[in-house]
């Protein structure tokens, strides 16, 4: 039934699109939609099969495709209009929520469910475990980040707490924890795909842990758009959420080799090999949301990370940050393809 509902999506999905638009207008002035990313990563991938796939194409889009490198970067995009859509942490729409009494920001779209990075040491070690890391330093990103919130998490889960077993370095952006590391910065580092396969098939590192499979669920990354944007742009919004989870039925769905083959053209400088271990590694740990809808149990999860990490006190209201109207559509509209 599965693959039949994908097929189905990939043969009326354009069709339907087009009628769609004929039916009624989006407010917007422009199809063109500048999408900012936190970083370039397989992690993303039903995005980039989109694109690749031309499936922004076939709902009348025009998708020009930046690195924010870092959260924080892609929210102050979002903020000052030189962005439409923003890749993100949803954690960096808490924040923003928090400085503001009217509207902010809200996510639209969960696109992951779980950290995506992967625990890097300098030597093989086959035999690791959590008791390694006592006395060394890993290298995690900036503070008040997903990728160093949920390591720390995901760690205190396993009764290792940052200062007392092991110190958590906090001092440079997540884009330079590698360049970072391979200066000679750090025991550990964090790494997300292909940046982890690629770094440890040339020999300058091991993959010893994933930190998704040690924190579990969480929704780690999502789609972030201003309130007047999704109210203005509601069908705009929704043509791209359809393009992305039609991406997404597609990575899950096609063969492996026809889903790195649409993947190599946003990772060049990546090998097959690297592009396939990559993919294979994050569908083993369930880090594609089956829906782009977050449900109040993932977000008081996030929320629950943030506080852990002493970055929030008390609770931010579920509606003020995340917006599933949009979501809901782009999964009633499948359910009927």
């Amino acid at each position: 039934m599965k693959k039949l509902a994908f097929m189905l999506a990939l043969l009326f999905v354009p069709i339907m699109s087009i009628s769609l638009v004929g039916c009624g207008e989006s407010n917007t002035t422009s199809n063109k939609i500048v999408l900012s990313e936190v970083t370039h990563s397989i992690f993303y991938a039903p995005m980039y099969i989109a694109l690749e796939n031309g499936y922004f194409a076939d709902e009348g889009l025009e998708v020009e495709l930046v690195n924010g490198n870092g959260s924080d970067n892609v929210m102050t995009s979002i903020l000052s209009g030189s962005a439409t859509i923003g890749l993100a942490g949803p954690e960096t729409a808490v924040y923003t929520a928090l400085q503001s009494e009217n509207s902010s920001p809200k996510v639209f779209g969960q696109l992951t469910a779980c950290d995506g990075s992967f625990l890097v040491g300098r030597t093989a070690d086959p035999d690791f475990t959590l008791e390694d890391l006592r006395g060394k330093t890993i290298i995690a990103g900036r503070r008040g980040g997903m990728p160093a919130m949920t390591l720390e998490y995901a760690l205190a889960q396993q009764g290792m707490v940052a200062g007392r077993d092991y110190t958590l370095n906090l001092d440079y952006d997540f884009g330079m924890v590698t360049t970072v590391f391979e200066s000679g910065i750090g025991d550990y580092c964090t790494m997300f795909e292909p940046t982890a396969s690629d770094y440890c098939s040339q020999g300058n590192g091991y993959i010893v842990a994933s930190i998704g499979e040690l924190g579990g669920y969480v929704p780690y990354t999502g789609f972030i758009a201003n309130e007047s944007y999704l109210k203005d742009n509601a069908l705009q919004a929704e043509q791209f959420l359809r393009a992305v989870y039609r991406g997404y039925l597609y990575l899950m769905n096609a063969d492996i080799d026809d889903v790195v083959a649409a993947l190599m053209p946003q990772f060049v400088g990546s090998s097959e090999t690297a592009i396939k271990a990559s993919i294979e590694n994050y569908k083993s740990l369930d880090a594609f949301a089956e829906t782009p809808v977050m449900t109040q149990d993932g977000y008081d999860r996030l929320c629950s990370i943030i506080r852990a990490a002493g970055e929030l006190e008390g609770s931010v209201d579920f509606n003020k940050v995340i917006d599933n109207t949009i979501a809901e559509k782009v999964i009633k509209y499948f359910s009927y393809a």
